[in-house]
């Protein structure tokens, strides 16, 4: 785990306009800058950086944070890796919590490997660049697959000399350990006097992590060898786990968030040739079988998936599968079918960007109708084979975890299939039922084997112990419907008319506390109070009170005074914050709240602090609009939202009190403090009056 001391040592360097400026263009704006969304396609500014304040807001998609957060939301990185890069970008060396030897040796082994398979990256690129046969061979074959320089050197594509050990023996010349040349699958060992390249006379395409490290190698061999495979994947290593990759996802990723859809296809070269024809937003699963892992990937990005299939029906038989595991994560899918004969690589290279996003636009089915489309000749004169149609569809539609969308999926497999929605509700409801008992007997068998790998561990370490006894596995039918009922009760039910949005006035002015707090906080100002004083005659009247002080102990005083809490949690939080903070070192530090290892305290406080700057974007000043600085106004600003708040808390209080009275308990005592609340809400009023 990476220190404290050096992550806040990144916050403390990186500015936020230097990080954000390497990928969004940005125009000066008073003290801040500004620039089009990189989330969003707009023709109006809508994202803004404070250097002041080292934070951005995109105030078309309501994403906002710190340097590090733009890095996670553009770039997807982990929040470690995001600090990595910019520890590596202000060359501030990253410390990390002693290990234990074993942590050691695997981190070591990692990086290590990480390391081999980025030299062998560049390596193949160079030979297929620079080496004679390299660009007859390796380079002849991308060109005549219709590959630009600029898309051979964005995928990083290479190739290896049909050499016995060209690679292997210039990787050790370098320095690198045969053992991790071995380990990643770059070279295979027989014995320390034989070794040999893997990739031996194949063009390379890297296999990218998220992050844009390598993880592997896909080759494809170019002569004819009946003895040799034509593709060759790296093998599974501790930093290639094939089923957790995509291959694409590195070069696709900002397209894929940007279209808010991601295209799925099978080969490396159907994910080159559809981002060189304009659609970037594809990556491929490189011919295995779609997992649960790939598809959690891609939802990292986009809830919505498109699967590409080629005219090959067999092919697209076998790959139904995958379409269930992407109902079941959530996900949106739909499915397309290029024309026979065709595949993604070879109609993205016939069509123009405009004819290929239209088709793709137009052709795209869901996946209902692209069963239906799929199955149905076969079974339309065969009930059946119908009928084991319609229970395909109903299974696919009941992995799906949202109610309301089974429900819609429910109502379209019966218009389609010409049957009764009832019927298909009861199948549904019989499979779920099915499957619920089927997870529960698997969590019951699982609690089991735990237990008894528990006990047995008790006993070798010849410890007596006691051990509860789990439940016993209910065989009881009765049980199982009352267990899926009340799940199916609490998953659905009648659906409610959605209720109008009620104003939390309480809400609003928590927050323009909150806001005060964070922007003028630390500011000594002068304030002005009313006050009741009697005369001499006994008549009240209300005397100005002029006096100084600090914002935020202002602030703090009089919330004390009257007891408030903050009655939305995140505020709460805040608020917490910046007194703790104050009660050590008497000052707001904005910088630890923006970088707050709390998301939501830090996505609070970036989104207060952004939409105070707001108004930069519509250029008032440009427009001869004058806007009066909230430095000018200050004191009434912190007063007025202290009044108001107590003004709220008194009407809601009356309520509460009217509404005891409507009961009828105590009507006498509680009319006496509904009157006495009223008369306190008009001094308030007068109190705002005034200060207005």
């Amino acid at each position: 785990m990476i220190l404290r001391s050096t992550i806040d040592r990144v916050f403390e360097t990186a500015r936020v306009e230097e990080v954000i400026g390497e990928f969004v263009t940005l125009k000066k704006a008073g003290s801040n800058f500004k620039g089009l969304s990189p989330f969003t396609d707009e023709k109006s500014p809508s994202f803004m950086v404070s250097p002041v304040k080292q934070i951005w807001k995109d105030f078309s998609t309501g994403k906002g944070g710190n340097s590090v957060t733009f890095l996670m939301e553009h770039e997807h990185f982990s929040y470690p890796e995001a600090i990595r890069y910019l520890a590596k970008k202000y060359n501030i060396e990253v410390e990390e919590e002693e290990q234990t030897n074993e942590q050691k040796q695997a981190t070591d082994e990692r990086e290590s490997m990480y390391l081999v398979s980025n030299f062998a990256k560049d390596y193949y690129h160079d030979i297929l660049l620079n080496n004679p046969k390299g660009k007859a061979i390796g380079l002849s074959y991308f060109k005549e697959r219709g590959f630009t320089d600029e898309t051979i050197k964005k995928f990083d594509l290479g190739y290896n000399l049909d050499d016995w050990s060209a690679f292997t023996d210039t990787a050790i010349r370098k320095g690198f350990d045969l053992n991790y040349l071995e380990k990643t699958g770059l070279t295979i060992v027989k014995d320390k006097n034989k070794q040999f390249d893997r990739f031996k006379g194949r063009v390379l395409f890297p296999i990218h992590s998220m992050s844009g490290r390598v993880l592997g190698f896909g080759g494809r061999i170019l002569k004819v060898d009946k003895k040799a495979a034509k593709y060759l994947n790296s093998p599974e290593s501790d930093i290639y786990h094939k089923s957790k990759v995509l291959y694409g996802i590195y070069q696709a990723k900002q397209s894929i968030a940007k279209e808010d859809l991601c295209y799925l296809v099978e080969g490396y070269t159907d994910v080159i040739s559809m981002h060189q024809a304009g659609v970037q937003n594809v990556v491929a699963s490189s011919g295995t079988a779609l997992t649960p892992d790939q598809i959690r990937l891609v939802r990292r990005l986009t809830p919505n998936i498109t699967v590409l299939f080629d005219g090959d029906a067999a092919g697209i038989r076998a790959s139904i599968r995958g379409i269930d595991l992407i109902l079941e994560q959530g996900m949106n899918v739909k499915v397309l079918i290029f024309p026979d004969g065709e595949d993604p690589d070879t109609f993205a290279k016939s069509r123009t960007t405009e004819e290929l996003k239209s088709y793709l636009d137009e052709n795209s089915k869901d996946f209902i109708n692209f069963k239906v489309s799929l199955l149905l000749e076969d079974a339309q004169n065969d009930p059946i084979k119908k009928a084991g149609l319609i229970r395909d569809i109903v299974t696919s539609i009941s992995k799906i975890p949202d109610n309301i969308q089974r429900e819609v999926y429910i109502q379209e497999c019966a218009r389609v299939m010409e049957i009764s929605e009832k019927v298909l509700f009861n199948e549904l409801a019989q499979i779920r039922k099915k499957s619920e008992r089927d997870s529960y007997q698997k969590s019951q068998q699982q609690q089991k084997q735990a237990e008894r790998k528990q006990q047995a561990q008790i006993k070798e370490k010849g410890t007596a112990t006691s051990t509860q006894k789990s439940p016993s596995n209910p065989d009881d039918d009765a049980y199982f419907q009352m267990m899926i009922a009340q799940k199916q009760a609490s998953e659905g039910g009648a659906v409610k008319a959605p209720k109008v949005p009620v104003i939390n006035t309480l809400e609003i002015f928590e927050k323009q506390i909150i806001m005060i707090l964070l922007i003028y906080g630390n500011k000594q100002v002068d304030f002005v109070d009313w006050l009741e004083e009697a005369d001499e005659f006994g008549q009240v009247k209300m005397v100005k009170d002029e006096y100084s002080n600090v914002v935020s102990q202002e602030l703090y005083l009089q919330l004390q005074d009257d007891e408030i809490e903050f009655t939305n949690e995140v505020f709460k939080k805040i608020y917490l914050e910046i007194i703790t903070k104050l009660n050590v070192e008497e000052k707001i530090s904005i910088e630890e709240l923006t970088s707050h290892s709390d998301a939501e305290i830090s996505q609070t406080v970036t989104d207060i602090l952004m939409d105070d700057e707001k108004h930069i974007l519509s250029d008032w000043e440009g427009q001869e609009i004058n806007v009066t600085p909230k430095d000018e106004v200050l004191p009434k600003l912190v007063t007025d939202a202290i009044l108001n708040l107590r003004r709220v808390l008194i009407e809601r209080k009356i309520q509460d009190l009217i509404q005891e009275m409507s009961k009828g308990s105590n009507r006498e005592n509680t009319l006496e403090a509904v009157v006495d609340y009223t008369g306190l809400k008009k001094k308030l009023f007068e109190k705002l009056h005034r200060i207005l």
